[in-house]
């Protein structure tokens, strides 16, 4: 869609915002877009760092998806795609079991179930959603998925403790001490420092950045569609689907608020975007992507919430997802800064999901809420498993499995006897 220019173009005065639909002066736009990219690159690329998959060609879907999210949503809904953190621990089973290919299935089929998702909530509404999910299991779900991933940010940690501790300091300090932009990306500022640190001791080796050449196209790799043992790890990634939609939901919900209140009317065309962004990555060696609230957080300090800024965003992230010496350079991030962020990190996915809790004022008093998170966090931190001839359901997919069946279940039951809902 055409923008119309925002006043002058030049300047956002004092209480002014601009909206969607507007944009400032090109140059001015491609500086709130280098923002963007900024906002979203530390958390984005951690991600195939962690799980181990090419961060250029994460880079270039998450650019790709973002155009295709603008695209789809008609240009209404400014949004950021990058990687999230939901899929790291089904990927981590499926890569041990089946190797990449298995993991990049799994990719797939979580994009299309949200894809369909999105499509039903265009059709029916989203009010399905809301009674499957209640505040109290949709919160559950978040915090299991942060609390199982606990285990691999103590495997990263203690191999370089020092390093380690550094980083997840300068995260603590960035965030306390910094002020605008900077403070938001401190978990960016956290592996910097973690990186030169590291790089002053002597554990980066730079000898790959030197040998990777400047512009080329990133590696790519297809999913095992014809692996049974692939699709036995299809129920791992179904947990992400509920979260994904948790958080596009949240999403829709946060811009509307500070913007039109309108725009929930496409929380469905957002999931499906999501899913079909997740779907495309995934066919080519990407990871999965979703809503970023960092860049929300752009967005909310230069009240600046113009959809020409994303795609200035989306096509820098093509760029550089086209340079195999960025790719490298991520590659070179040693153990102990991945185990200081990733402390922080994974614990903050369990706090958003407290926080859901606590925003809904989840009352838990009432056993069948008690239940359903101490049953579900339980599951998940121990990392349950259980195998069923292929499939491998892991701690994530039993933890979800459990919020939702014993509450409900319980809800029903006490329904039955005529007792209160929350027995």
């Amino acid at each position: 869609m055409p923008w119309t220019i925002h006043g002058d173009g030049r300047a956002v005065r004092p209480g002014d915002i601009v909206w969607p639909g507007e944009r400032l002066t090109w140059p001015r736009t491609v500086g709130v877009g280098v923002q963007h990219v900024v906002a979203m690159f530390g958390a984005t690329f951690l991600v195939p760092v962690i799980t181990g998959f090419p961060p250029t060609t994460t880079l270039l879907f998450s650019g790709i998806g973002t155009l295709l999210f603008l695209t789809i949503t008609g240009n209404r809904l400014p949004s950021y795609l990058g990687s999230s953190f939901a899929f790291i621990a089904p990927i981590t089973a499926a890569k041990v079991e089946g190797g990449t290919g298995s993991a990049l299935l799994g990719l797939v089929v979580t994009g299309a179930l949200l894809a369909v998702v999105g499509a039903m909530v265009m059709w029916r509404g989203k009010g399905w959603i809301d009674a499957l999910m209640p505040p109290v299991v949709s919160g559950t779900i978040v915090a299991l998925i942060g609390l199982n991933l606990a285990p691999a940010a103590k495997s990263n940690f203690v191999q370089q403790p020092l390093t380690a501790t550094i980083t997840l300091a300068a995260v603590v300090l960035a965030t306390v001490l910094l002020r605008g932009l900077l403070g938001r990306l401190s978990i960016f500022v956290g592996v910097v420092v973690g990186y030169t640190v590291a790089a002053v001791s002597g554990q980066v080796d730079f000898s790959i950045i030197d040998t990777s050449a400047w512009f080329g196209v990133p590696p790519l790799q297809g999913p095992s569609f014809t692996d049974p043992a692939a699709w036995g790890m299809i129920p791992a990634f179904l947990p992400v689907v509920l979260v994904l939609v948790a958080e596009n939901v949240g999403h829709v919900r946060g811009v509307a608020q500070m913007t039109d209140p309108r725009l929930t009317e496409l929380t469905g065309r957002a999931l499906f975007a999501d899913g079909a962004a997740t779907v495309l990555a995934g066919s080519f060696g990407g990871s999965g992507t979703t809503t970023y609230g960092e860049n929300i957080g752009v967005m909310a300090a230069t009240r600046i919430y113009s959809t020409a800024a994303y795609w200035v965003a989306g096509i820098a992230a093509i760029c550089l997802g086209m340079s195999p010496k960025i790719g490298a350079v991520v590659n070179t991030i040693p153990p102990g800064v991945i185990g200081g962020v990733t402390t922080a990190l994974y614990g903050l996915i369990a706090v958003i999901g407290f926080k859901i809790w606590i925003d809904n004022d989840v009352d838990f008093s009432r056993p069948a809420n008690q239940f359903t998170a101490a049953i579900a966090l339980v599951i998940a931190v121990a990392d349950f498993t259980w195998s069923y001839s292929v499939m491998t359901f892991n701690g994530i997919a039993l933890g979800t499995v459990a919020a939702i069946v014993v509450y409900h279940g319980m809800t029903a039951l006490g329904r039955w006897r005529g007792t209160d809902p929350g027995c």
